[in-house]
């Protein structure tokens, strides 16, 4: 004879709750740019990811991106100092060239 297996009712899944992320302690140290990332972003000091807003805020503002590839990033008289004198640099590569202004 055959028996019929009971289905076990199971209790509902526990969701898991995210904890909250620290933000890295290195990022938010405040950092001091060099004059020709000043005359960009200001002379103040802040943290990388402050850094990062700024540059793309001017990006922005001034239209710098290319027209047809958008990761790159044309350089205008401010930001050729910054991008080692090369007339275009792509994201990745910036924010590399960035770092080096950063200390």
């Amino acid at each position: 004879m055959a028996t019929k297996k009971k289905a076990a009712k199971k209790a509902p899944a526990k969701k898991k709750v995210a904890a909250k992320r620290k933000p890295n302690a290195a990022f938010m140290k405040p950092m001091t740019p060099s004059a020709a990332l000043g005359a960009v972003i200001g002379a103040s000091a802040m943290p990388r990811t402050e850094v990062t807003k700024k540059i793309w805020a001017y990006i922005k503002k001034n239209n710098l991106q290319d027209k047809k590839n958008r990761r790159m990033i044309n350089a205008d008289e401010k930001l050729k100092p910054v991008f080692g004198t090369k007339a275009q640099v792509s994201m990745f590569e910036m924010t590399k060239l960035v770092n080096k202004h950063l200390k």
